[in-house]
């Protein structure tokens, strides 16, 4: 019996060399679905570019890591013996643009995340937080009702929609290129809002100036230029 574990334990300790040896070391890292970051960025804080034995590379530990990149939503990993891990990224959505406290341009996702630099010509909505009180982005706390609708807006008029407003309620206004401003209030019944909104742009003859209160559907209210 003895002899038996003994037997065990060093066939054991010697597949536990085997596969620490630099023939089942990462050696080929894939990434799928990058856009936005650095590969070589990537690839450092990921840890695999050291080229650690396969066996010891721990997949909730390599996506944790890579959390930190904004682009970064989600991350797959994957070994494929001997030598190989898939990186499969899920990479966040722009929904609208912000500007930030050095008023530069941000890209913004559906959860409010900052995203980095978007040029003056994207073609998103700009969000905006009515009366800061301080610098810090917003988007995310007191702003976040701002993206939530932008990550909704319906394909029939998201491209007449140009800013999306938010105050410390967390009342949200529709400012179109017309200019009309469409007032919808709280996230709330958006889908039935949304049906006002896209009635009134087809059926109504609307100023520039006019504003259409829409936070009650079956209750419509304009104000403006041509309601007085």
């Amino acid at each position: 019996m003895i002899a038996s574990l003994l037997a065990l334990a060093s066939v054991g300790a010697g597949l536990d060399w085997l596969v620490h040896t630099s023939l089942f070391r990462v050696r080929h890292v894939e990434v799928i679905g990058l856009r936005h970051e650095s590969r070589g960025a990537v690839l450092a804080a990921s840890g695999l570019a050291g080229e650690p034995p396969l066996l010891d590379v721990n997949a909730t530990q390599v996506a944790q890591r890579l959390s930190v990149f904004p682009w970064i939503r989600a991350v797959v990993v994957s070994k494929r013996w001997p030598n190989t891990v898939e990186l499969r990224v899920r990479e966040r959505t722009p929904v609208a643009v912000a500007f930030d406290a050095n008023h530069t341009l941000q890209f913004v996702d559906a959860s409010g995340h900052d995203l980095g630099p978007a040029p003056l010509a994207a073609n998103l909505p700009t969000l905006q937080y009515l009366h800061p009180l301080t610098k810090s982005w917003p988007f995310r706390r007191a702003g976040f009702n701002a993206a939530f609708v932008a990550s909704r807006l319906p394909k029939a008029f998201s491209s007449q929609v140009s800013v999306i407003t938010v105050d410390a309620q967390g009342s949200v206004s529709l400012k179109m290129t017309t200019p009309v401003t469409f007032v919808l209030g709280p996230p709330t019944d958006l889908t039935d809002k949304f049906v006002s909104v896209a009635s009134v742009i087809a059926h109504s003859q609307l100023q520039p100036g006019d504003s259409v209160d829409v936070r009650v559907p079956g209750e419509l209210a304009v104000s403006g230029p041509s309601s007085g």
